[in-house]
């Protein structure tokens, strides 16, 4: 199975900026951003395909950019214009299958890693 790393949670104030990474240990056709606030529910925050397609949650549509390398096998989050409703902790999943519109429901993703927390003050 894929193993999966996050890293570059942080403590930001409220308009600041955080760029989250995700290694890989082999080649992904389809992951994603999840994010988990306490008490709340896991939600899909933005996910790409091997073709670059990409869906975000309407919450961070225009503020967060989700990105990645296939030839090192690293995805990235830059989270610009941060609000404090973004504090949560940030997971990387992978998918089994490369769909033409990446999926945000977390059911459809096989493999997680551990999170990176961020935490956004106002």
């Amino acid at each position: 199975q894929v193993q999966l790393r996050e890293s570059g949670g942080d403590s930001v104030q409220a308009g600041g900026s955080l760029r989250l990474s995700c290694a890989a240990s082999r080649d992904i056709y389809s992951w994603a951003w999840f994010r988990q606030a306490p008490g709340k529910e896991r939600e899909g925050v933005a996910a790409i395909n091997s073709d670059n397609n990409t869906r975000y949650a309407d919450s961070v549509k225009d503020r967060f950019t989700i990105s990645q390398d296939t030839g090192v096998n690293t995805l990235w989050l830059q989270m610009d214009s941060l609000k404090s409703e973004d504090t949560a902790m940030y997971y990387c999943a992978a998918g089994l299958w490369k769909w033409a519109s990446p999926p945000l429901g977390p059911s459809n993703y096989a493999a997680w890693g551990q999170g990176t927390q961020v935490a956004v003050s106002s």
